[in-house]
C-alpha cells in the first residue's frame, strides 16, 4: 500500500461522513424492516448464516477512512493538476477532437445516457438503438463496406478481431475455428480447439500499421497458434500463404498509398483483406471498400470523443456482404413491432457468447456504447459537409507543416499524406521534439532520425508555426499543395440519410438527444433489477472528473512525466483493489470484462509455459457460469470441459473430480463464478480450488458477482490465482448502455510476471508480460477517476456496508417474492447472495405465460426486467443492489406481485390465454387510444395496473418486437424516412 494512497487534503469532512450514507439506499429503520421479513433482527446475523466461513476474511480493509465528497473531489483535482495538457501532435490512431457542448452537456455527462443498460430489451431501448444505428450508417458509409457493428472496444483488438474473422472466413484458412473440433462425450462436454487440431496459417501485417495493434494482434494470436508476418508492403505482398492482410490506411507514417493493388493480390491468393482506416480520413480518401477491403476496422475517437489518457473509444468493425453474420459483437437491426411498425433491436450476435459458449467467435458481450452515441451524434451534428471541412482544414495544416518544412530544407518522406508528415532529420530527433515541447506542442519521435507530426481539428495556425520552429524552419510563403493524389479522391456519396442534416441548429439537436433519451428507461428513471449486472448508483461526484481537461486532454502516449497524475491515480487505484480482493498484484489494462477474462487466462498459460507445462491445456467451466469463460478459454488456446452442477446450482465436486481424474497433467485452469451465477454462496469453493490446485492447475475466480464479496471475502485468500474486476458493476462505473466497462485482473505473486504489458510504456506491465491486452497502455483509464472517487469516498466501513446491503436487499426480494414465484436457487439456510433467480417453468407450463411475457408486462409498469432466462431458461434473475432505497424495492415487487394476480386470472380463465395484458405487453399509448380496441381486457388494465402510475407513466415508444422478422430480414443501417410512416 502507497504511503500517499487517498492522502486526505486540508478540506474538512463535513458532519455527516455522509457518502456511503446517500449511496446505500435504505436507511439503518428501513434495512431493520427488510431483515425482518427476512427473519433476522440484526445484519451480522444474516451475513454470519449466508456467507460460509470458511471464505470470510481474517482482517478487515486496510484502507484509508472515507473522504468526504468535497475532500475527494479536491484529492482528485490535486492529482490532476499533476498532468500537464500540452497540444499532441503525436497521432497513431489518438487525436485532439473538440466535444460539441450540446453533446458534451446531454449525452456523457447525462445520467440518461450513462446509466442504461445493454438494450437487451428493446422496446424500452429505441432511444439509444436509434443512436447505434446512425454509428453503424456513419462507418458503413464512411468505410464502404454494406455492414458495420454497435462498436468494438478499440482499434487494436478490432483488427485482431478482424484476424480472427478473417481466419474464420478465409479459402485458405481452417473455416469456423470454433467447429474444427467436435465435442468428446467422454470429456463432458469438450469445446474449441487447440493449435494441433487445425492449419491456423499465417496472417500478414503492414509494417506501417500503428505498433499497438501490431502487438495486440499478436498477443491474440499466439494462443491460436496463428503466425503474425510483419512486412513492407508498399511494394506488394511477399511470396508465401496467408489466409489474411492487415493494412493500415493512412499508415502510421502518415503515407497515404493506393490498397487496390495489395487488395487483388491477397484475393488471387485466397485471402482476406483488412484495412485499419481512419474515418475522418475518408471523408476525402476512397473508402476500402470501394478497393475491394473484406473487413475494415478502426476507431471513431476522433469524432468528438476526448483521448482521455487512452480510452474509452469506440472502436468499429464493418464487413463485405456475405460475411455480416459472422460479423463479432453487436449489430442493431431494424425489425416490426406487433402492430407492424418499425423497431429497432440487437440483432443476429445479440449475446452470442452465452448461447454458443466455447463455439462462439468472439467472446465480446458489450460495446462502447457511450462513446459510440457520442461518436454517431458528432456526425449528426456537423454533418457531411461538416465532417469534410473538419477533414480539409486538417490536411490543410498538414499540407502547411509539410511546405515550411520543405521551404527550411527539411527532408519530408511521403509525398502522398492526409494529417501526419513524416520529416527526417538525421541525429535531431530529440533536439526537434524537446524544442516542441518547450513550445507547449508533443511530436513523436520514431526514431533518432525522424519525427511525426500529426494534425487534427484542435490544430490552429499558432501550432503550425511552433513546429516549424522547432525543426528551424518558417511557414512557406506559397499556399501549400494538397497531398492527396487525385485518384485516391473519395467520389462517393456519404451521410446521405435525412437525419444528418436535420439537426444543425443547437435547439434541433438539443430536442434531437432529449426526444431519443426519452424513448429509454435508465437508472435516473427507475431501478434497473438485472441480475448479475449490479445496476448501482453511480454518483455525480464520482463522475465530475471524468471531463476535466486535465483527465479528458491527456494523449496515452504522451510523455510519462505529463502525466504524473493519472499514473498516481492508477497506481493508488490498483493497490486498492488488491487490498480489496487479496491479489499480490493488478492491472487495469483490459477495457472490458471479457478481455479481462482473456488476460487472467493467458496469465495462466504463460506461468504453465514458464515452467514447461505447455501441455496444460485444459480449462474446466461449470456448466452455470458466463458463457463468455468459455468462449475466452478458447480465445486463450485452450479446450473446455464442463463440469455438471447439481440440484442446488452447485458445482458437484464428484462430477469435478472426474473431470480433474480424466485430464490429469492436462489440466491448466477452473474458471469459477462466486458467487456463482445461480445466486449462491457455494460451501465448497475452498475444495474446489484445493482439488484443482492438487492436480496443478490454476483457480480463476470470475469477479463479476465481487459487488457479494467487498469487505467480507477475498478470492486471493480464500484459493483463486487470478479474478478480473467488474469496475462497471462492483465499483459504479456506469454501463452506458452497453459500454464503457474496464475489467482489470488480479493475480497472485507467482502469476505477476505473465501481466499483460505495451510496447510503447515500459511502466504498463512487466517486461515478462503476455503483451498487450487493449491498444491503450492503461485501457480506459479516462473512467478511472470513477472508481477511485467511489472507493475514496466510501472507505473501508462503507464498502463492507455495501456489500451487506446488497445481501440484504436481494434476500429481502427473495422473502417477498418467494410466496409468488418459486426461488430457484438458495444456499445454507434458504438464504441468496447478492441476486435470486425466480423460477417461472411451472407457471409457464399451467398457464402459457413466460418469463418473456413477464419481462415486457413489467414494460408497462414502468420498470426494465430483470435478466432473462440465464442462466436458465424460463427464470428471471433480480439482482437490487444495495443503491436501491426500500421505496423502490418495494414498488418492484409490488408490480411483480401484481403481475402474479394477472397471471392468476389467466389460470382462472378470467384472461384469456392468447389475449391478455401481459401476452400483449408492452401497450402503447398509441395503442391504447387506438378505436379498434378488440381485447377482453380494459385499456385502463393495460396502463395502469396500479394506481401509482397515474401520477408518473412510462410510455414505451414501440410494441413487442418481432425478434425473428429482424434476423431474417436483415436491416442494419438507417432505413429511409418513409419506412416510420403510419
Amino acid at each position: 500500500m502507497t504511503a500517499q494512497f487517498f492522502a486526505p487534503v486540508a478540506a474538512p469532512q463535513h458532519p455527516r461522513a455522509a457518502f456511503a450514507d446517500r449511496h446505500i439506499g435504505p436507511s439503518p429503520d428501513d434495512q431493520a424492516r427488510m431483515l425482518a421479513a427476512v427473519g433476522y433482527s440484526g445484519v451480522d446475523a444474516l451475513i454470519a448464516d449466508a456467507v460460509p466461513a470458511a471464505i470470510r476474511t481474517g482482517r478487515p480493509l486496510d484502507l484509508p477512512p472515507a473522504l468526504s465528497e468535497s475532500a475527494a473531489l479536491d484529492r482528485l483535482r490535486e492529482l490532476a493538476a499533476r498532468n500537464t495538457v500540452l497540444t499532441s501532435m503525436i497521432g497513431l490512431g489518438y487525436h485532439g477532437t473538440t466535444t460539441p457542448g450540446v453533446i458534451m452537456r446531454n449525452v456523457l455527462e447525462n445520467p440518461g445516457w450513462y446509466t442504461a443498460y445493454t438494450p437487451y430489451q428493446p422496446e424500452i431501448s429505441q432511444g439509444r438503438l436509434e443512436a447505434l444505428l446512425n454509428f453503424q450508417t456513419v462507418v458503413s458509409d464512411l468505410t464502404g463496406l454494406p455492414v458495420a457493428n454497435a462498436s468494438m472496444l478499440d482499434e487494436a483488438t478490432a483488427a485482431a478481431e478482424g484476424m480472427a474473422l478473417a481466419h474464420r472466413v478465409s479459402k485458405r484458412g481452417s473455416g469456423d475455428r470454433s467447429e474444427a473440433r467436435k465435442p468428446d462425450p467422454h470429456s463432458g462436454g469438450l469445446g474449441g480447439a487447440t493449435q494441433k487440431d487445425t492449419e491456423p496459417g499465417t496472417f500478414l501485417v503492414d509494417a506501417d500499421a500503428l505498433p499497438q495493434t501490431v502487438e495486440v494482434v499478436r498477443t491474440r494470436a499466439v494462443p491460436l497458434g496463428i503466425e503474425v508476418v510483419v512486412a513492407d508492403l508498399s511494394g506488394g505482398l511477399p511470396d508465401g500463404d496467408f489466409f489474411g492482410v492487415l493494412l493500415q490506411y493512412p499508415g502510421a507514417s502518415g503515407a497515404v498509398r493506393d490498397l487496390e493493388p495489395v487488395i487483388a493480390q491477397a484475393h488471387e491468393r485466397g485471402a482476406q483483406a483488412v484495412v485499419a482506416a481512419d474515418l475522418l480520413a475518408l471523408t476525402l480518401l476512397r473508402p476500402p471498400g470501394e478497393s475491394g477491403a473484406d473487413i475494415a476496422v478502426g476507431s471513431a475517437q476522433r469524432f468528438g470523443v476526448p483521448y482521455g489518457f487512452g480510452g474509452p473509444h469506440a472502436g468499429y468493425m464493418a464487413v463485405r456482404d456475405g460475411i455480416q453474420r459472422q460479423l463479432p459483437g453487436r449489430l442493431v437491426g431494424v425489425s416490426v413491432d406487433a402492430d407492424g411498425a418499425p423497431a429497432h433491436r440487437l440483432a443476429l450476435q445479440t449475446r452470442e457468447q452465452h448461447i454458443r459458449r466455447e463455439k462462439a467467435t468472439s467472446n465480446i458481450c458489450t460495446a462502447q456504447v457511450l462513446l459510440a452515441v457520442m461518436a454517431s451524434m458528432y456526425a449528426v451534428y456537423h454533418g457531411p459537409d461538416g465532417l469534410a471541412a473538419i477533414a480539409q482544414r486538417t490536411h490543410r495544416r498538414a499540407a502547411e507543416i509539410a511546405a515550411g518544412l520543405r521551404a527550411g530544407g527539411v527532408d519530408v518522406v511521403h509525398g502522398a499524406f492526409f494529417d501526419t508528415v513524416l520529416a527526417r532529420v538525421p541525429g535531431r530527433a530529440a533536439e526537434v521534439v524537446a524544442a516542441a515541447r518547450e513550445r507547449r506542442v508533443n511530436l513523436r519521435p520514431v526514431d533518432a532520425d525522424h519525427v511525426a507530426v500529426a494534425c487534427d481539428e484542435t490544430t490552429l495556425p499558432v501550432h503550425v508555426t511552433a513546429v516549424l520552429e522547432a525543426f528551424g524552419a518558417a511557414p512557406a510563403a506559397e499556399t501549400p499543395v494538397e497531398a492527396i493524389p487525385d485518384d485516391l479522391r473519395r467520389e462517393s456519396p456519404y451521410l446521405t440519410h435525412p437525419v444528418f442534416h436535420a439537426h444543425r441548429s443547437e435547439t434541433a439537436m438539443l430536442r434531437y438527444l432529449r426526444r431519443l433519451q426519452d424513448r429509454d428507461v435508465a437508472l435516473d428513471r427507475s431501478m434497473i433489477p438485472l441480475g448479475s449486472c449490479t445496476m448501482k448508483l453511480n454518483a455525480t461526484a464520482e463522475m465530475e472528473p471524468v471531463t476535466w481537461p486535465e483527465f479528458a486532454n491527456i494523449h496515452p502516449f504522451a510523455p510519462v512525466d505529463q502525466a504524473a497524475g493519472y499514473v498516481e491515480l492508477i497506481g493508488e487505484l490498483e493497490d486498492a483493489l488488491a487490498e480489496i480482493t487479496g491479489y499480490a498484484k493488478v492491472s487495469v489494462q483490459p477495457n472490458a470484462g471479457s478481455q479481462g477474462e482473456l488476460a487472467g487466462l493467458l496469465a495462466i498459460r504463460g506461468y504453465h509455459a514458464s515452467r514447461g507445462d505447455e501441455r496444460r491445456d485444459v480449462c474446466l467451466i461449470p456448466s452455470s457460469a458466463h458463457g463468455t469463460n468459455a468462449a475466452s478459454a478458447v480465445m486463450a488456446g485452450m479446450r473446455v470441459v464442463v463440469v455438471k452442477c447439481d440440484e442446488g446450482g452447485n458445482v458437484d465436486l464428484d462430477d469435478l473430480h472426474a473431470k480433474i481424474g480424466r485430464h490429469g497433467d492436462r489440466l491448466a485452469a477452473i474458471m469459477v463464478t462466486y458467487p456463482s451465477t445461480h445466486g449462491v454462496f457455494e460451501e465448497t469453493i475452498t475444495d474446489v480450488c484445493a482439488a484443482v490446485h492438487d492436480a496443478g492447475g490454476q483457480v480463476y475466480v470470475d469477479g463479476a458477482n465481487l459487488n457479494a464479496l467487498v469487505g467480507l471475502a477475498r478470492p486471493g485468500e480464500f484459493g483463486s490465482d487470478v479474478s478480473h474486476l467488474n469496475l462497471h458493476k462492483t465499483f459504479c462505473i456506469p454501463h452506458g448502455g452497453g459500454g464503457p466497462g474496464v475489467g482489470p485482473i488480479g493475480v497472485r505473486e507467482h502469476l505477476a510476471p505473465f501481466l499483460p504489458n505495451h510496447p510503447l510504456r515500459a511502466e504498463a506491465g512487466p517486461d515478462t508480460g503476455v503483451g498487450p491486452i487493449s491498444a491503450a497502455p492503461w485501457g480506459s483509464a479516462g473512467i478511472l477517476p470513477i472508481s477511485w472517487a467511489y472507493i475514496a469516498m466510501m472507505g473501508p466501513d462503507g464498502l463492507r456496508a455495501a456489500t451487506e446491503g446488497a445481501i440484504v436487499a436481494a434476500n429481502y426480494l427473495a422473502a417477498r417474492l418467494g410466496p409468488h414465484y418459486p426461488i430457484l436457487y438458495t444456499g445454507r439456510n434458504g438464504l441468496v447472495a447478492h441476486e435470486c433467480i425466480a423460477d417461472l417453468r411451472k407457471i409457464t407450463k399451467e398457464t402459457g405465460i413466460t418469463a418473456e411475457d413477464v419481462a415486457k408486462r413489467l414494460i408497462d409498469y414502468g420498470f426494465h426486467a430483470p435478466t432473462l432466462s440465464f442462466p436458465v431458461a424460463g427464470t428471471l434473475m433480480i439482482e437490487p443492489t444495495e443503491s436501491e432505497d426500500l421505496t423502490e424495492l418495494d414498488r418492484f415487487c409490488d408490480a411483480m406481485i401484481e403481475i402474479r394476480r394477472e397471471i392468476q386470472r389467466v389460470a382462472d380463465g378470467g384472461y384469456d390465454r392468447a389475449d391478455n395484458p401481459l401476452k400483449n405487453a408492452p401497450h402503447t399509448a398509441a395503442c391504447l387510444l387506438s378505436d379498434d380496441w378488440k381485447h377482453a381486457y380494459t385499456r385502463e388494465e393495460a396502463a395502469y395496473p396500479l394506481p401509482a402510475l397515474r401520477e408518473d407513466k412510462y410510455w414505451p415508444p414501440v410494441r413487442r418486437v418481432d425478434q425473428a422478422h429482424g434476423d431474417r430480414n436483415l436491416v442494419c443501417s438507417c432505413p429511409p424516412p418513409e419506412a416510420f410512416e403510419d
